[in-house]
């Protein structure tokens, strides 16, 4: 698996594939405006969680790449103190131009923490195209700015995911990718812990 890092087009390698976006937040991305009922269940779902973060966009690029996050985490409010309770799923793809070439890799969150707008997540990796990344723990970092999201991941550092199992969950690089404007967008709720009064 090649470099998620950004790349010029003479040194671009492919790391991760097929460019398939999730519906997220089954109940708050129903978009029935006018639909009380709609309003009213998406508001007793974000009363239950602690954080959260959801949402699917790609990545900016110069190049003809494409590259594309997804998520679906959530940390229950019975779960507040508990960030490594959290559940969902995640999927990365990045492909050599829009319908072409690369990689895919999908997997089960197990770890969410939020402070403000900024979201870090980690999860293990269960279905890929890369056999060797399969079972890995990878990280993510999301700042929720509107429509100028940014994205951050583990693998930064080291240009690929590396199948590694020892990464500390809820780690990841801070989000320095910039998301392309008008490809989707990323919601995180802030978390709010119990701190100790003693």
């Amino acid at each position: 698996m090649a470099d998620s890092r950004p790349t010029s087009t003479r040194g671009r390698v492919i790391a991760v594939g097929t460019a398939l976006l999730l519906s997220v937040g089954a109940v708050g991305a129903a978009v029935a405006s006018d639909d009380g009922g709609t309003r009213e269940a998406t508001s007793k779902t974000q009363a239950r969680e602690a954080a959260a973060l959801t949402g699917s966009a790609k990545l900016y690029r110069k190049t003809t790449e494409d590259v594309t996050f997804t998520f679906d985490a959530h940390l229950a409010r019975r779960d507040t103190m508990r960030p490594d309770k959290a559940t969902g799923t995640f999927r990365f793809v990045h492909l050599d131009k829009p319908g072409g070439k690369g990689g895919w890799a999908k997997g089960r969150i197990d770890c969410l923490m939020t402070g403000g707008k900024v979201a870090t997540a980690t999860g293990v990796i269960t279905d890929t195209n890369l056999k060797e990344i399969k079972g890995g723990r990878v990280g993510f970092t999301v700042h929720d700015q509107g429509r100028h999201d940014r994205v951050g991941y583990s693998w930064a550092s080291v240009g690929r995911p590396d199948g590694t199992k020892k990464l500390p969950k809820c780690t990841s690089a801070a989000p320095f990718e910039k998301v392309k404007q008008g490809t989707g967008d990323f919601n995180v709720k802030p978390w709010h812990p119990t701190y100790p009064t003693d």
